[in-house]
């Protein structure tokens, strides 16, 4: 089976979607009878070891990220290495040009849900352009074979906008790259933080939909005795006593050792489509507290941490407080690792991916089959 990838979203400060797709390609290609393309933008037509760029201009001030204008190019690419299977890692030129490439291959064609487009639009626009870019969503999305969500809120949302073939796929995480051995006790001490001080900590880019204002006020709550720390570009400048800021795009690596040397994650984000570093935090070994809204509420279970009210930073604390001082802290992070352990190891995710892919292009076949029978009767 020959499965090909094609996204926008694939940059050197890419989050989840690259994420996603470097974890699959790298378990897909040890796997026996399976072969994997990757069509990205980048600033001319090249093929690299099944990675294929495609031209595109780059955006300003967009951190490496290039925006496709035209299909064709895209849909040629497709068609050239004639893969047996199309997903769509993005709603705009290029999922258009992956349905085209699988109507000329007949071949189908995946469209993966990983942003909520309508909010993320209407964060930035105003409210006035949701009825809009739900309308496109459907015009697009309904054309696929499948749609994959990576939670039951996304799912329930395409649903309700009149996409019926919607399944719910979650992610995986990198258990050995997020692990509690990564646990570095000097990290700390970088902080001027003494032993007794709980660590409380914050990565993700600085985005409006993050709500960092409400972590903030939560920090001045919480008072001495809590330190929090954000890891990310684009995060404020002004903070409290008890907060640090490492402001930049930060490696993988060093991210897992703050988080296995942190006490506790938190994020009050109401519009997580699935919340990758909530899992990447408790992989390393340590609780949750979160906003009770968007998959953070699906993907923090009961003992791996604590929930609050949305947009309530006092809440916010109050689970904080309650997790040190009614809960054990260090059992909810041992409780965390075992749950990210048996439900998102890439391993189930890959499982999980090839059974969608298979009954897809065995329909296909089976179609074809069908069709060329009804022919020669």
């Amino acid at each position: 089976m020959h499965i090909a990838d094609v996204t926008m979203f694939y940059a050197p400060a890419s989050g989840g979607v690259r994420t996603y797709l470097d974890a699959k390609h790298r378990r897909l290609a040890k796997l026996p009878g399976i072969t994997c393309s990757l069509l990205i933008p980048g600033p001319r037509l090249f093929s690299h070891d099944g990675i294929h760029e495609v031209p595109a201009p780059p955006l300003p001030f967009g951190q490496g990220y290039r925006f496709p204008l035209r299909r064709r190019g895209w849909e040629s690419e497709l068609t050239r290495i004639a893969p047996d299977i199309i997903e769509a890692g993005d709603p705009y030129v290029t999922g258009w040009a992956a349905l085209d490439a699988g109507r000329k291959l007949d071949v189908p064609v995946v469209g993966f849900y990983h942003s909520d487009l309508p909010r993320l639009i209407s964060n930035r626009l105003g409210k006035g352009t949701d009825r809009l870019i739900e309308r496109y969503v459907y015009r697009l999305y309904r054309h696929f074979d499948q749609v994959l969500a990576p939670s039951r809120v996304m799912a329930d949302r395409l649903t309700c906008l009149g996409i019926e073939q919607v399944a719910i796929q979650p992610l995986g995480v990198d258990l050995e790259s997020f692990h509690p051995d990564h646990r570095n006790p000097a990290l700390r001490g970088q902080l001027g933080l003494d032993d007794d001080t709980r660590l409380l900590i914050f990565v993700g880019r600085g985005s409006r939909e993050k709500n960092l204002h409400d972590l903030l006020a939560m920090a001045r709550l919480l008072g001495k005795g809590y330190h929090l720390l954000l890891v990310g570009p684009s995060m404020p400048a002004q903070v409290p006593d008890n907060v640090s800021v490492i402001d930049r795009y930060t490696p993988t690596e060093e991210v897992a050792s703050w988080l296995a040397t942190s006490d506790a994650l938190v994020h009050a984000g109401t519009q997580e489509t699935f919340g990758l570093v909530a899992l990447e935090a408790m992989a390393s070994g340590i609780p949750v507290v979160a906003a009770r809204a968007g998959a953070l509420a699906e993907n923090v279970p009961l003992g791996c941490g604590l929930l609050s009210e949305p947009h309530s930073p006092a809440d916010m604390a109050r689970a904080v407080r309650e997790l040190f001082s009614n809960h054990d802290a260090v059992n909810a992070g041992r409780r965390a690792r075992r749950y990210v352990e048996r439900h998102h190891d890439w391993d189930i995710v890959i499982d999980g991916l090839l059974s969608h892919y298979r009954r897809l292009t065995s329909a296909t076949v089976t179609a074809g089959a069908t069709e060329q029978g009804s022919q020669h009767g």
